[in-house]
């Protein structure tokens, strides 16, 4: 039993220790595209305000192959997926797993590939999706991994092409995986009826399938769950139609038509409230009013144009746009930052400041941090900005990583950078075609 005189000290030193622990950061990681819940929202305190004149600080560097797809981090390992080209379009896939202080490469797993059908043959797009002790994988072939955080000791394995009769879109295969509960979820593109698949989280098997791809394939978008008219709701934007299903038997609850040409299905749907908006390059934005009461939605609006560059809304084109209040922020077809009113898709303002150059296929990537944006545009750079209905405000900017991947059009800088980063643990941690860092986004570093 502790003297009166020895219980001062020891209240002090629980009370400081306590006190320490509500002043310290809340570290976050990042184990799936944009982030916990794919809603590409950075919660984390301590970060810097403005970037060093000097640059980021870098943790390390690591060299990496070929590749699109983003990085995920959990538990103290990033995860990213590359290729290596052998000869024409064959090659080899791989999942690498890298310690998250040193950038020192944990194991690997690869799989050889042909890229036959793939336009833009360049590696793989989808961002592996963590969930506890296992990495699920999905290669731009159609090649799904389920493996071991641990040691990269492979569980399962799912080839959509031969077990689902699946055609790899243009695109290839770009979705990354969604865990629910005892089921990983995924679009597959498969016949019959297997567009989407839920595979047995622990062994792989197909749990259930749904929606048909006799006249269109699964398209590139990713799945996202949201919780409306009291049914939790599996959204599926593909080619026909924005679906949503029931993601514990692939029953539809319902659908809203949406044709959209070549498969561009790239920015991930966007919730906020009862609002839920698409976009894309050709067909421009719709957005959707979610029943309340029951899972239904119904067309609020959507674009008119069915061109790149007379574009009446906006054209998204790879990076997922933002909701803020009652106003849409995105990227339109030739890299033009938007602002449009979310209750009828009136444009308010446009700038080009923010990618610097007015090209086709010219985009950016945003995440939300507190009341501002990061922005990491296709030259390199990362951006710190606000957003509101008077305009854009540029506060910071910095270079983070050369742009590398072949864009298919002239651009000033020749190559581009289209590689979602992962922000974690007050780091980001971005990839090219040659290297993976991770940089300091901490107010004390």
């Amino acid at each position: 039993m502790k003297t009166p005189s020895r219980i001062a000290p020891y209240l002090l030193a629980v009370t400081a220790a306590f006190t320490l622990s509500l002043a310290a950061p809340l570290a976050k990681d990042w184990p799936e595209f944009r982030g916990e819940g794919r809603i590409g929202v950075w919660t984390e305190d301590g970060i810097l305000e403005t970037f060093p004149e000097e640059g980021l600080a870098v943790r390390w560097r690591t060299p990496i192959h070929h590749g699109f797809s983003g990085p995920s981090v959990a538990d103290g390992r990033i995860f990213i997926t590359d290729f290596e080209r052998a000869r024409g379009l064959d090659g080899t896939e791989r999942i690498l797993c890298l310690d998250e202080e040193t950038g020192e490469i944990l194991w690997t797993h690869s799989w050889e590939v042909s890229y036959l059908g793939v336009a833009w043959d360049e590696g793989p797009r989808a961002t592996p999706t963590v969930d506890g002790d296992r990495v699920y994988a999905v290669g731009a072939s159609g090649i799904m991994t389920a493996l071991t955080v641990d040691t990269g000791e492979v569980l399962w394995r799912a080839d959509f092409v031969e077990d689902f009769a699946a055609e790899i879109p243009q695109w290839g295969f770009s979705s990354a995986p969604i865990v629910d509960g005892d089921r990983v979820i995924t679009l597959v593109g498969g016949t019959p009826d297997a567009k989407v698949v839920a595979f047995d989280r622990a062994t792989g098997a197909e749990v259930w399938r749904a929606l048909s791809s006799v006249e269109a394939g699964a398209g590139v978008a990713q799945p996202l769950f949201i919780e409306a008219g009291g049914e939790r709701q599996l959204i599926i934007w593909h080619p026909l139609a924005v679906s949503s299903l029931d993601p514990a038997t692939g029953d539809v609850f319902w659908e809203q038509p949406f044709e959209v040409g070549y498969d561009m299905t790239v920015a991930t749907p966007v919730r906020r409230n009862s609002d839920l908006f698409v976009t894309t390059f050709y067909d421009g934005p719709m957005m959707l009013a979610l029943d309340n009461d029951r899972p239904d939605a119904t067309m609020r609006w959507r674009g008119s144009s069915s061109s790149e560059i007379l574009t009446d809304g906006l054209h998204g084109v790879i990076g997922t746009p933002i909701i803020e209040g009652d106003h849409i922020y995105g990227f339109g077809s030739y890299g033009q930052l938007r602002c449009l009113v979310a209750a009828t898709g009136e444009r308010v303002w446009e700038t080009q400041e923010a990618t610097g150059e007015r090209a086709r296929w010219t985009t950016a990537f945003m995440v939300q941090h507190e009341d501002r944006v990061f922005i990491n545009n296709d030259r390199g750079d990362l951006i710190i900005a606000k957003l509101s209905p008077e305009g854009y405000e540029e506060i910071s900017r910095t270079t983070l990583i050369a742009p590398t991947s072949r864009p298919g059009n002239r651009r000033e800088l020749t190559y581009v950078n289209w590689s979602h980063p992962a922000y974690a643990n007050q780091h980001i941690i971005a990839r090219n075609d040659e290297e993976i860092i991770s940089a300091s986004l901490a107010a004390n570093d």
